[in-house]
């Protein structure tokens, strides 16, 4: 399953990692928390871990 790394003030998707099935959004939380090395109170001021969604209408530069 994939997720997303998101930040609070610009609302932009920053990284986005596929982790196994089982692992949720709290394990994804930890294995953002542990790229950025910041504690938890930290990194919940400045981002939000979200389950990936693809765009329902993407960006088509070729055309």
């Amino acid at each position: 399953m994939k997720y997303n790394l998101v930040s609070k003030h610009s609302k932009e998707v920053v990284h986005t990692v596929d982790l196994a099935s089982g692992v949720g959004i709290s394990g994804a939380r930890t294995y953002f928390i542990g790229s950025k090395k910041l504690d938890e109170k930290e990194f919940d001021k400045l981002w939000d871990v979200k389950y990936y969604k693809m765009s329902k209408n993407p960006i088509r530069w070729w055309e």
